[in-house]
């Protein structure tokens, strides 16, 4: 499929990032001096194995952790810096998390689990137009117990996706699927992003997803080893793994 046209004004700016966790003596250097931008509406993929730094990146990206050197921004807010009270106020106002464990609350309804978002958005969509989004209005009165792997996900998509967030942040979110059940879930992120105008930004060690970004970043040992730019972006349903 053509790629989305996206702004050329970044939503997020990141210079010389770094990232060093300490235990005792031990020092794990997570991430080295990256520097990355990531454009309004982009759909990009982060791709690398298992300890290159990805999670860590999100994790900065969406204030859920701080970094130990370098700078980095959403739009006209610098979150190096940001005190916890105003990193809650960003993740609550402009981010939604999407990742690999659903992490549904048992005893409530697919609709009950969206709605717990709504209560603390300051501008949310209908909760049943978030369940139509993601293809579940049949399931709306369903428990998770009464779902499958691909409707969990896609369940907290939804729930992440109804406070209308700029940005959806995904770690591995196909990552304990089946193939058929991961390219539902990617079919629903990529429709976010076309129909909606969110900025995506998905981890992931699967090198066939790559073909559905505008951009790849490829990390590894916490730095950027390459970016490569899709002219022609594959749909979900052109990929195979």
């Amino acid at each position: 499929m053509p790629a989305v046209i996206v702004s050329s004004t970044p939503i997020f700016c990141a210079r010389g990032l770094g990232k060093v966790y300490r235990s005792g003596e031990v020092e794990v250097v997570a991430l080295h001096d990256v520097d990355l931008d990531i454009d309004r509406g982009e759909f990009l993929v982060l791709l690398g194995p298992s300890g290159s730094g990805k999670s860590t990146l999100l994790n900065i990206l969406g204030g859920l952790d701080a970094p130990s050197s370098g700078e980095v921004s959403f739009a006209d807010h610098r979150l190096t810096g940001a005190t916890d009270d105003e990193l809650t106020a960003y993740r609550r106002e402009h981010v939604g998390f999407v990742f690999q464990f659903y992490n549904l609350i048992p005893s409530l309804t697919v609709r009950e689990n969206i709605a717990l978002v709504t209560d603390i958005a300051s501008d949310p969509m209908p909760i049943d137009e978030a369940i139509e989004l993601v293809g579940l209005t049949s399931r709306r009165d369903h428990f998770p117990a009464q779902l499958s792997g691909g409707e969990q996900q896609r369940v907290a998509i939804a729930r992440a996706i109804v406070k209308r967030p700029e940005v959806l942040l995904c770690d591995e979110p196909t990552g304990a699927l089946d193939y058929p059940t991961g390219r539902r879930v990617l079919e629903v992120i990529a429709d976010v992003n076309a129909r909606l105008g969110t900025t995506a930004v998905v981890i992931t060690h699967n090198a066939a997803i790559a073909g559905m970004a505008d951009r790849v970043i490829h990390l590894g040992d916490g730095h950027i080893v390459r970016i490569d730019i899709n002219t022609h972006k594959l749909s979900p349903a052109e990929l195979s793994w």
